[in-house]
């Protein structure tokens, strides 16, 4: 699967957790970890971590797990003011132009099944769509996968501009994939993560 690659936006400064929540323990791993082996479960050979907030400790964590996995590091230097957005430009710059498209996760969704990572991927490989987003209870979520085709309009945008502008304002182009409410968790503060980690 060269054509597609994963972009997860892990720039963050973790200001409502108290400390990076990228690093802390998930399982047997981490929560980018378990990110990362989601992903890389799902036969994505080219997964490119964005990072900004700890950086050097996220980098770290990263070049460990890249032992076992196909992943990478680009570093956002605007994380402390570009929000979600530049982050985002940041990977899609980063990527070579084999890939026909990127899968758009994010960092601290460790909670994400590998059934709505395959969702998505078998919706782009069935469909010519070039934007498809998965939902629950008509929420959008994570990942969503938007074809090369729409990589300038995405790399044109500018603060205040975010990415909710952009896919309302090719919302007709949209195809929305039923997934499960996997896609809309993540990990903000410290009761998110003491109600969400694993037991083990």
């Amino acid at each position: 699967m060269n054509s597609l690659a994963a972009v997860i936006l892990a720039a963050g400064q973790s200001k409502r957790m108290g400390q990076p929540k990228m690093l802390l323990p998930w399982g047997g791993t981490t929560v980018i970890g378990r990110v990362i082996a989601t992903f890389a479960e799902a036969s994505l050979n080219e997964i490119v971590i964005v990072t900004g907030g700890a950086r050097e400790a996220v980098e770290r964590e990263t070049e460990r797990l890249g032992r076992e996995y196909p992943v990478r590091c680009v570093h956002n230097p605007q994380y402390e003011s570009g929000e979600m957005l530049s982050s985002l430009q940041a990977g899609l710059l980063s990527l070579g132009t084999q890939f026909e498209a990127a899968l758009i996760g994010l960092g601290d969704q460790p909670q994400l099944s590998l059934a709505a990572v395959h969702k998505v991927i078998s919706a782009n490989e069935a469909n010519t769509a070039q934007l498809i987003v998965p939902s629950y209870n008509m929420r959008r979520g994570h990942p969503w996968l938007v074809n090369r085709f729409f990589w300038p309009a995405l790399l044109a945008l500018k603060s205040p501009q975010t990415l909710r502008d952009f896919l309302n304002t090719f919302s007709t182009k949209i195809l929305y994939v039923e997934s499960d409410q996997t896609i809309l968790k993540d990990l903000d503060t410290p009761e998110d993560y003491l109600k969400e980690k694993p037991c083990i």
